[in-house]
């Protein structure tokens, strides 16, 4: 049995305002998680939680997502080697969103295409709108091909 409960949404001021965890899953039982370098703030991942995996990364210390491709919990790093150690968890104002800042292992990258960020590319803005994306990182920190073998990956189109 678990040992963290989440505690019922009662009125706003409880929730924004006091120390419970009531978090507020979407229709489709998922939360967004923004995932950040501890060391560097650099933003590496959105992923998604649903309750489980929020309760596994909160009692583990290891982050846990919710694949909405394949349908399932998965802990991350667990077939790359790339995992990523909680050293922080926070959840915003009205607990529908979380923030985490990891550790993480290996390389150090968490995008599974083999860049340390998900957000590898720039959109260019302003004057600029409607040119081609930018790439931010000039090399990529691992091989997907050599990581993850020749297994279909379900992310990719």
């Amino acid at each position: 049995m678990s040992s963290i409960e989440f505690q019922p949404r009662r009125t706003v001021e409880e929730v924004e305002e006091g120390n419970i965890l009531a978090p507020k899953f979407g229709p489709d039982s998922l939360m967004p998680c923004i995932t950040t370098n501890a060391a560097t703030g650099e933003v590496l991942m959105l992923g998604w939680m649903n309750a489980d995996a929020l309760r596994l990364t909160l009692e583990t210390g290891e982050a846990y997502y919710f694949s909405r491709s394949r349908q399932s919990l998965w802990r991350k790093g667990a077939t790359s080697g790339l995992g990523q150690r909680v050293v922080e968890a926070r959840i915003d104002d009205d607990q529908d969103a979380v923030w985490l800042r990891v550790e993480v292992a290996g390389s150090g990258a968490s995008c599974h295409v083999g860049y340390r960020s998900c957000f590898y590319r720039a959109i260019p803005i302003c004057d600029a709108a409607g040119a081609p994306l930018h790439f931010t990182e000039s090399a990529k920190a691992f091989d997907p091909n050599i990581t993850y073998g020749d297994a279909p990956n379900p992310t990719r189109l």
